[in-house]
């Protein structure tokens, strides 16, 4: 038998238990559709964030107090509640001035940050607070454009710029806050002496709106001079966070390793390349498990392939007999069985890509990452290549079986078969 006549009788062998066949077929094509879709999108997603987060100074070491690194982003910046637990560094001036004095530290950007609650007219909204030197935004943020107005007067303790999501909600028709609007912001807290909840209050008025900049701690905050963050938020001369900025990317492993010998593990220390790390392995982690998901699926696929290739063993008996008594060898057999799981194969890989594809695409519209918009999946030809032959290598292996069996049954007894 030649190899077109074995491609022929395989496709005739399926025909004729189409439904069975294509049962099969769905099998492989589930697994290597979810294969494809989870690919696709976590590729976007890991894009999406390292999109974001390349558009923070690839020179600048975030630094906070070591209580406010555990608690995680926001920990520890004031608000209702009880006051957090006293951290075991006090970041002051002393502190910006020891680290702008190191080797290779061009700056060092102080900042005081909170949760306030701001009132325009008859409305109330919680944002976040964000004080430091107008003057430095375009540091930690070099994509900043202003929608409206221009940044701060140095000093104007009176003004405020805010964030386009602050000014302009998503979801709310009309805007929470205009360019020279008056807007009372307030800030609650547990008075450290005598323990009860009190509020300190402020009339800001809005000089300037920031376009979206891709940086989260400016994308959604309110930005006041240090003045005026040091007396709302009642920080005395404390800060939240430091920005220290190296000369260039080439220092900053030794800046972080100048501060670290410095403070130890008293205080704490983040880069932009630590933060994509921790991203792409998160997103890894999620990864892996949706592709065991897939896997598993694959493997039904296979099971199923399996199980309807020794059925066809059983039924086609007497096919067997017949096609070796008028000469066909045991290879013959055996590639005639190996050809139909192949073709299973092709049929539910090539369709589990097509199908993946869009599904990937449909996931995503509905799905929507750290950039606050949906990101399109991410499909590349070596990824699509490596499933689909991950797929059809595993139908063929899961043919070998049958096919092994089909082709050592004897002539004789095959066609002794009922």
């Amino acid at each position: 038998m030649n190899i077109k006549e074995i491609f022929i009788l395989s496709f005739e062998s399926l025909s004729d238990r189409k439904v069975r066949s294509i049962l099969t077929i769905l099998m492989v094509m589930v697994g290597s559709a979810l294969l494809i879709a989870v690919g696709g999108i976590g590729a976007s997603f890991t894009d999406a964030f390292s999109k974001q987060f390349r558009n923070l100074a690839p020179n600048i070491l975030f630094i906070s107090s070591s209580q406010q690194a555990q608690e995680g982003p926001g920990g520890g910046v004031g608000g209702a509640g009880t006051p957090p637990p006293a951290p075991k560094i006090t970041l002051n001036a002393a502190i910006v001035n020891r680290i702008h004095s190191l080797p290779f530290v061009s700056d060092v950007i102080s900042t005081y940050r909170g949760s306030v609650t701001v009132q325009s007219q008859s409305e109330s909204k919680t944002d976040s607070i964000l004080s430091m030197d107008p003057q430095k935004l375009i540091v930690i943020a070099p994509t900043l454009e202003y929608r409206d107005g221009s940044t701060l007067q140095p000093n104007n303790p009176s003004s405020m710029i805010v964030a386009q999501n602050v000014a302009n909600p998503p979801g709310d028709a009309n805007p929470f806050l205009v360019l020279g609007q008056s807007a009372k912001v307030t800030y609650s807290f547990v008075d450290s002496t005598t323990g009860q909840q009190k509020e300190e209050s402020k009339n800001f008025i809005v000089t300037g709106i920031i376009k979206e900049t891709g940086n989260p701690t400016i994308d959604s905050a309110i930005v006041i001079n240090p003045q005026a963050g040091n007396s709302l938020l009642q920080k005395s001369g404390k800060f939240d966070s430091l920005f220290a900025i190296a000369q260039t990317t080439n220092f900053v492993d030794v800046v972080e390793q100048e501060i670290r010998s410095l403070y130890g593990n008293n205080i704490g220390i983040t880069t932009v390349k630590a933060i994509l790390k921790t991203i792409e392995q998160f997103t890894g982690q999620i990864k892996a498990f949706l592709n065991s998901i897939a896997i598993i699926s694959l493997v039904v696929g296979a099971v199923g392939i399996i199980t309807t290739l020794y059925t066809a063993v059983i039924e086609r008996t007497r096919e067997i007999g017949t096609l070796k008594a008028i000469g066909a060898q045991n290879s013959d057999i055996l590639a005639l069985f190996l050809v139909e799981a192949l073709l299973i194969g092709i049929f539910g890989a090539t369709i589990g890509l097509l199908a993946g594809i869009g599904f990937g695409y449909g996931l995503s519209a509905t799905v929507v990452p750290g950039n606050g918009s949906s990101s399109p999946p991410i499909y590349t030809a070596n990824d699509m290549a490596r499933v689909w032959m991950i797929s059809v290598g595993l139908s063929i292996v899961a043919g070998v079986v049958p096919a092994l069996q089909a082709s050592r049954l004897l002539p004789v007894q095959a066609l002794r078969s009922q």
